[in-house]
C-alpha cells in the first residue's frame, strides 16, 4: 500500500494508459488556422454583400429572428411532446430526433424548390425542370423515418432475451 499522497495524486492522474496527450491550445498552427478562418469569412462577407447589402442585411435578420422567436419555441415545443408521448423510453426519442431534423434541414435548404416558387427562374438558370422537389423530399423523409424504424427494431430486437431464457 502507498501512502495516502500517493493514491490521491494516482486518483487525479488516472491509469497511464488512458492518458491522451492534450493539443496546445494557442500554438502558432491553431492561431494561422484561426486567422485564416477570419480571413474567409470576411472575403465571403465581401462577396456576398457586393449586391444589394441592405436585402441580405435584412434577410440575415428577418432569419434570425424567424429563427429565434417562432422556429425554436415550436421545434422546442415539439421535442418535449414527443418525450411526453414516449413516457420517458428515451431509446425512441432519438430514433425520431434525428429523421425530423434531417428532414427539416432538407426542407430548409430545398424550400424554395420544394414549395415551386422559384421554378421558373431555376429552370431559366439551369436549364433543368425544377418539378418533382416536393415528391423527393417526401421519399427522402419517408426513407429516413423508415430507416431509423428498423434501426430501432433491431436493437429493440436484440435487447430483448429469448422466451424460453
Amino acid at each position: 500500500m502507498g501512502h495516502a499522497a500517493d493514491l490521491r495524486r494516482a486518483v487525479r492522474r488516472g491509469p497511464v494508459a488512458k492518458r491522451i496527450p492534450r493539443p496546445v491550445l494557442g500554438s502558432p498552427f491553431h492561431l494561422l488556422v484561426l486567422l485564416c478562418s477570419f480571413v474567409l469569412c470576411a472575403y465571403a462577407g465581401v462577396r456576398l454583400l457586393d449586391g444589394d447589402w441592405l436585402m441580405i442585411t435584412v434577410w440575415f435578420v428577418g432569419a434570425a429572428l424567424i429563427h429565434d422567436l417562432v422556429l425554436l419555441p415550436l421545434y422546442a415545443a415539439a421535442d418535449r411532446a414527443l418525450i411526453t408521448v414516449t413516457a420517458g423510453r428515451t431509446a425512441w426519442v432519438n430514433h425520431v430526433r434525428v429523421p425530423a431534423a434531417l428532414s427539416g434541414l432538407l426542407l430548409l435548404v430545398w424550400f424554395p424548390l420544394i414549395s415551386g416558387r422559384v421554378s421558373e427562374r431555376y429552370a431559366a438558370v439551369t436549364a433543368l425542370s425544377a418539378e418533382g422537389f416536393a415528391a423527393r423530399w417526401l421519399l427522402i423523409t419517408a426513407a429516413l423515418f423508415g430507416g431509423s424504424a428498423v434501426l430501432f427494431a433491431m436493437r429493440a430486437g436484440r435487447r430483448r432475451p429469448e422466451a424460453g431464457e
